[in-house]
């Protein structure tokens, strides 16, 4: 019973593999990123935009790392391609962080919503975006064969 459980739960990760391990890691990011918050906006007592910004860049480092080795897995070995990468990966990162800007004054200053409620709003829709750009444009699967 225990090894048909298993082989079914082994058997469901590996066939959507990517997604349980972008979840995952993901997770991680937003966990990292969150605590980075509190530690700079509670404990040193920044201003919750300086906050914002300097727990996204170290989170981006982290997520860079992560999506790139254990989520989509990235073959690119040449210099080019891992340099395209990474500064298209900051570029999509940098997109979605102006939007948590964004989002973060409109929910904070002007509808006076709560910062870590705004916060935890503005995570959620910045991973699903970073999600969705590194899908379909940071580590899109060659399928010219060029073998990076």
């Amino acid at each position: 019973m225990i090894r048909k459980l298993w082989d079914f739960g082994w058997g469901l990760y590996k066939k959507h593999e990517e997604g349980f391990n972008y979840l995952i890691f993901g997770f991680l990011a937003f966990v990292l990123n969150y605590i980075l918050y509190f530690v700079f906006a509670d404990a040193l007592s920044m201003h919750y935009m300086v906050a914002t910004v300097l727990s996204w860049v170290l989170t981006v480092v982290f997520a860079y790392w992560t999506n790139r080795t254990f989520v989509f897995k990235s073959q690119n070995k040449a210099a080019a391609s891992v340099v395209r990468e990474f500064v298209s990966f900051i570029g999509a990162r940098v997109a979605t962080e102006v939007l948590e800007i964004v989002l973060m004054y409109l929910m904070v200053d002007v509808l006076t919503i709560n910062d870590k409620i705004s916060k935890l709003v503005c995570q959620t829709i910045v991973i699903l975006a970073n999600y969705v750009l590194s899908k379909i444009w940071i580590f899109k699967k060659d399928s010219g064969g060029s073998g990076d």
